[in-house]
């Protein structure tokens, strides 16, 4: 190890609806935090666009205040943010259009076109994944297909965090971690793949170096400085995509414990030594931030975000009631719903409520309570939320160790890992010992361990956790006899969604 431990790293994460950062030391004290909003267009029903220069706006609103906040002037800036977008740069770096997201649904038939050209065997092979509506390649060909003239002014393309740190620096750069969920990677040569950029007809000029998560590949230009408060040639980290920073600030830099995450979508992130693609399509194979290492996930869209529709959409009453006890609604909810014996009385819940990744990959997948009947009340239906969220992160679970990673406990993180009727439910149908993650800082805590490592304070990513992240050391065992419940539960449950499939479809 090398560097003074007394310098400060800033990690900026650039989510679907805001900028956030954060500010730490070297031993992973937390100084300042900031964040700033931008807006999402939905110009067409399933296209979701945001201006990239809504994200350099917050971007340096966030690190003005970030570098104003800090006792010294940062060692290094580390990047994370949305995965799998698609910014559109012409020969003189200007955007082109709105950068299409990656819950944008508008390249079906784009993904068509990339599985038959490529093969969908080979593409599984070479990248770890199926073709994807959210994945950027597709995104590429959609824009040849359907908006030509922007096509024809085409010269880079970029993820959105790697757009932040062209404006930071001038540089086109991205990370293994990020690039990987792209469908232009090779997985196992961690670089681009020429083999599906020749067949896809997409110049590798157009794409950006590809880095290690935690290498120095830019600096901060003359530019940048002036607009984001940052000292002239402050190193630039190669970063990560989210989930694989997310999942550095907690610690999951080696085998024996799995990330899952309960925000608005659901994530159970494994790390694994090598490329272990799944075969089948369920499950993503991505790059980790761990340079040469890799991680398995498998992804529920609607974790969270169902919970928050049903107190959204349908949970007047409770709302009020919340407001007038001083109570967090979704807590509130979660209690109520512990009051009735697992399994709801017999009501089950598909969480599919924006179509689904794993294990059904099917866009057009839609949510359902099954089996009710006039006994039911909200706090069954509430509850059956609840478990069809658990069941839907065990789908992907089980398909994790199907690949022969084995977790032997589970950190839970986001929003849903704070109620404990849920974390009890998860343990159980999960059948593993659970400790919430003690970082919640998100995404943009990873990023700024991933600063410390490519300044050099740091020897490594693993000695950067041990430094820098309070791992938790007590997990709460599952109960016996919920695990006994939940057991034929979950084969039940996998059967409903096949049993409707044809009955929902639109065609």
């Amino acid at each position: 190890m090398s560097g003074d431990m007394r310098q400060c790293f800033i990690g900026l994460d650039i989510g679907t609806s805001s900028a956030k950062g954060v500010l730490v030391d070297a031993a992973g004290h937390v100084l300042a935090r900031a964040g700033a909003d931008y807006p999402m267009a939905t110009p067409r029903p399933g296209w979701t666009e945001q201006s990239p220069e809504d994200w350099w706006a917050a971007s340096r609103d966030v690190l003005t205040q970030l570098t104003e906040a800090s006792p010294t002037p940062p060692a290094a800036i580390g990047l994370t943010g949305q995965m799998h977008g698609a910014v559109f740069l012409d020969a003189d770096g200007a955007v082109i259009r709105p950068a299409i997201l990656w819950n944008d649904q508008r390249t079906g038939e784009a993904c068509a076109d990339i599985e038959a050209t490529v093969g969908a065997e080979q593409l599984r092979r070479i990248t770890g994944n199926p073709a994807l509506t959210g994945f950027q390649a597709p995104k590429i060909l959609w824009l040849r297909d359907h908006e030509p003239d922007h096509y024809a002014r085409l010269a880079h393309v970029l993820l959105p965090k790697d757009y932040i740190r062209y404006r930071l620096s001038g540089a086109f750069a991205t990370d293994a971690s990020d690039a990987a969920g792209t469908l232009l990677l090779d997985l196992a040569a961690r670089d681009w793949s020429q083999e599906i950029l020749d067949a896809l007809d997409i110049p590798r000029d157009w794409l950006p170096s590809v880095h290690e998560s935690p290498e120095i590949c830019a600096h901060v230009s003359a530019d940048g400085a002036e607009a984001s408060g940052l000292a002239v040639e402050t190193p630039i980290a190669a970063g990560a995509g989210d989930n694989a920073a997310a999942a550095v600030g907690g610690g999951i830099v080696g085998s024996g414990t799995a990330l899952v995450s309960i925000g608005t979508s659901g994530v159970v992130f494994a790390h694994s030594e090598s490329a272990t693609p799944d075969t089948t399509g369920e499950l993503h194979c991505f790059c980790h931030a761990v340079p040469g290492a890799y991680h398995l996930m498998g992804v529920s869209l609607a974790s969270g975000g169902s919970l928050q529709w049903y107190a959204d959409r349908i949970a007047s009453d409770e709302a009020a009631v919340a407001q007038r006890l001083g109570r967090n609604l979704h807590g509130l909810l979660a209690d109520e719903a512990g009051t009735v014996a697992p399994g709801a009385d017999d009501l089950y819940f598909l969480p599919y409520l924006a179509g689904e990744r794993t294990p059904h990959m099917d866009p057009d997948a839609r949510g359902a309570w099954i089996g009710l009947t006039l006994s039911h009340d909200r706090r069954h239906m509430v509850r059956a939320i609840l478990e069809g969220v658990a069941f839907s992160l065990r789908d992907s679970l089980v398909r994790i160790e199907a690949q022969g990673v084995v977790p032997e406990r589970l950190l839970l993180g986001g929003g849903g890992a704070h109620s404990a009727v849920w974390r009890h439910i998860i343990a159980a149908v999960l059948d593993k010992p659970v400790a919430v993650q003690t970082d919640q800082e998100g995404p943009a805590y990873g990023a700024t361990l991933l600063a410390a490592v490519g300044a050099g304070v740091h020897a490594d990513v693993a000695a950067a956790v041990d430094a820098m992240v309070d791992v938790p050391t007590e997990f709460e065992q599952p109960d016996a006899n919920l695990v006994a419940e939940y057991g034929p539960r979950y084969r039940r449950f996998t059967k409903l969604y096949p049993a409707i499939r044809d009955a929902l479809s639109s065609s």
